[in-house]
């Protein structure tokens, strides 16, 4: 067994593969020359200086995992049974990709001192100093990375200007009438969002607009999204969907014999949903690898098709997601925006399929069990915030 990537979902598809008893070779491959390690904290202690670095607490060679650090993958040729990496190839059984996503960059900024990304362990120790002196910081992108980012700065007491070009903050993620409650907790923070705000170029110590406008920034962080990290699969023949992820079935395999993908590199198709989905998110990257390893293993197929689940902390908040909710066809709100908590939920035929809870641990836990169940909600009895969501059921 041979797993291309080693973040989250290859290192998990490694320690599946052995908990489902799997006694062969596995060779675990990633880019990097860090210890695997998980992202979420890249954002939060690391980069505030909490933490050196979040490295999963596993030791491969007790588990037999053969690790190779810092080799790139290069290409793979499904019908010589062979991976290309830096190091030379590598020929496998079965092949797992697991090379996740890498973040889109501005053109433009390419050597321009001070501009960053955060994604990997070494962006977040570049930015770590950054932090440390004050600096003032542009964030372009209000989305999760954005605000999250965002968050950190505010807190290090960094004087902070987030850019987003469309009109409001997670634009691409939530519908309007939900993101603009979150607009004001850039205020109460201390950062100040411009919307309706492209970047027109970025120069040495300034971003400006395409309005003409310059703030001044001492460092400019990048978080506009991104994107599966599939290009090095150009020529092998392997499917590609239409934001460049490779494309697999139910069971987690892809075009190719012997190859399955998983994690925020891949697609899969949602029966729940009725929907193709790419999810970009930590949890995706922690159940898929069981399902791959079920698959590889098992006599028996077995569908991967979770309720996707998310968190982001910011300004102060912890926002739980759980669902799909452009399923949906109508939405009802618990509690008022404008207070410290309040959910969102999304019914499709009055089953729950969505819902975003600030605030609101409960309510996330109780209507991810909904989802998964399938339940018929009572809308009238949703609206009201001090029930529980477990006790607004319909049936």
């Amino acid at each position: 067994m041979v797993v291309a990537g080693a973040g989250m979902a290859g290192v998990q598809t490694a320690v599946a593969l052995r908990e489902q008893g799997f006694t062969g070779t596995v060779t675990l491959i990633g880019a990097e020359p860090h210890q695997p390690y998980d992202r979420p904290p890249l954002s939060k202690a690391v980069l505030l200086g909490k933490a050196e670095g979040s490295a999963f607490d596993i030791d491969f060679e007790s588990l037999g995992v053969d690790l190779r650090l810092g080799c790139e993958v290069l290409g793979v040729r499904p019908g010589d049974h062979e991976l290309d990496t830096e190091a030379g190839p590598v020929p496998y059984d079965v092949l797992v990709l697991a090379t996740g996503a890498e973040p889109i960059t501005l053109p433009g900024t390419e050597g321009v001192p001070g501009v960053h990304l955060l994604r990997t362990l070494d962006d977040a120790e570049r930015l770590r100093p950054v932090l440390a002196r004050q600096h003032a910081i542009v964030v372009v992108g209000a989305g999760w990375i954005g605000a999250e980012f965002a968050t950190a700065a505010r807190e290090a007491g960094c004087a902070v200007t987030v850019v987003e070009a469309a009109d409001r903050p997670l634009a691409g993620a939530l519908p309007p009438e939900v993101a603009a409650p979150m607009t004001a907790w850039y205020a109460d923070s201390g950062a100040e969002l411009r919307t309706h705000a492209r970047v027109e170029r970025v120069e040495p110590g300034a971003v400006v607009l395409a309005d003409g406008t310059r703030l001044p920034a001492d460092a400019v962080v990048v978080g506009i999204g991104a994107r599966p990290a599939t290009a090095w699969l150009a020529g092998s023949g392997i499917e590609l969907g239409t934001h460049g992820e490779v494309v697999a079935d139910a069971r987690l395999r892809t075009s190719a014999p012997d190859v399955y993908a998983v994690g925020d590199c891949a697609s899969f198709p949602s029966a729940r949903y009725g929907a193709r989905l790419l999810v970009h998110h930590w949890d995706n990257a922690l159940q898929g690898p069981r399902t791959v390893a079920a698959n590889i293993l098992g006599e028996i197929p077995v569908a991967y098709d979770p309720v996707p689940y998310f968190w982001s902390e910011q300004f102060g908040r912890f926002v739980q997601y759980a669902g799909h909710h452009p399923a949906a066809d109508r939405m009802v709100w618990r509690g008022d925006p404008a207070s410290p908590a309040w959910t969102v939920c999304w019914l499709r035929e009055d089953r729950l399929v969505a819902l975003l809870a600030v605030g609101r641990p409960r309510d996330l836990a109780q209507g991810r069990r909904l989802i998964e169940a399938g339940r018929r909600m009572d809308p009238e009895a949703l609206t009201d915030p001090a029930r529980p969501l477990k006790d607004s059921t319909a049936d």
